[in-house]
């Protein structure tokens, strides 16, 4: 046989790398196109999985939200048995900051402290027949920053607050600081803990899923090397279908999660007689939602490569 009758290699319509992914992407959703039903069951399947993660993350997040709302309640309150002038209101609160991991200080003067004594007794103005303004006390009222909050922080930051020359009495809710700190530590750990075992079987059921569908077409896979097809050549379009079903299985979920998200607060009034408003309720950040579609690429990109080892070795 002649020279000019050989057979050459055909050339890509797109040389270099972007060439060979261009090939390998129309690859890979022709094989899409092909086993329109196989696909179906996967990336539903991949999307049922990722709305049971996204839910409880859905859960969790608001949850914090919850926890770091009620986390601002815990004040630090010095109690004064006399008025203090504009200059040495600014003075205590120097050296106040000055011990570190305050956010803001208020005054409380003794009028203040009378017009909110009256308030929690509105409806019972006769127990006020007696007291005046001149009976309570005036306060500064210390809101502390977040990592200041937890109860050995805390208690910490009164030690060292207790022994700025001037200051007497301090009060912070000790008990009930500590009951806060407790139920911070559980809902952390539980959070974790539930959130590691969907992590785990989210990757499972995406993984076997993916198995399954490459098992399907493992006569394919077989042909194709008998014919002389190149690993790379054989890998490839299956590895960016699988990140295709990742992507789109995880992007499912969260459109479902947001439909059922956007019912929920419609309906939130009538059924549980509250407002978003005054719950916070928030859908899950956009760097969340991120890292679900990167996880749905990686599930994928994983769940096909470990299947492609049993038909095709390294």
């Amino acid at each position: 046989m002649s020279r000019d009758k050989k057979k050459k290699r055909p050339r890509l319509a797109r040389e270099g790398f972007v060439g060979r992914l261009h090939y390998f992407t129309e690859r890979a959703l022709l094989n899409i196109r092909q086993n329109v039903l196989v696909n179906l069951i996967t990336v539903g399947t991949i999307s049922l999985a990722f709305l049971i993660l996204s839910l409880f993350l859905l859960i969790y997040v608001n949850l914090e939200r919850v926890t770091e709302t009620w986390s601002e309640r815990v004040q630090v309150t010095v109690y004064f048995d006399r008025e203090l002038t504009s200059g040495e209101v600014a003075s205590f609160s120097a050296k106040i900051r000055a011990v570190g991991g305050v956010s803001g200080i208020d005054y409380i003067s003794r009028d203040e402290a009378m017009r909110r004594f009256a308030e929690r007794l509105k409806g019972q103005e006769k127990l006020l027949q007696d007291v005046s303004p001149e009976t309570l006390p005036s306060s500064l009222e210390i809101r502390l920053k977040r990592h200041m909050r937890e109860s050995q922080a805390i208690g910490g930051f009164v030690a060292r607050l207790k022994a700025v020359p001037g200051i007497g009495e301090v009060q912070y809710g000790e008990e009930w600081v500590e009951r806060f700190s407790d139920f911070m530590a559980v809902v952390r750990f539980a959070g974790l803990l539930l959130g590691g075992f969907l992590v785990l079987a989210v990757v499972f059921i995406v993984a076997n899923t993916i198995k399954l569908t490459i098992y399907s077409r493992k006569d394919e896979l077989e042909l194709m090397g008998l014919v002389g097809a190149t690993r790379l050549f054989i890998k490839v379009p299956f590895l960016i279908e699988g990140i295709l079903q990742g992507v789109v299985g995880a992007a499912l979920a969260l459109l479902f999660l947001l439909a059922a998200y956007a019912l929920f607060l419609h309906n939130a009034d009538f059924l549980l007689s509250f407002s978003q408003a005054a719950a916070g309720l928030v859908f899950l950040p956009p760097s969340q939602c991120a890292l679900l579609l990167g996880g749905g690429a990686l599930l994928g990109f994983l769940g096909s490569l470990t299947s492609l080892k049993r038909f095709i070795t390294l």
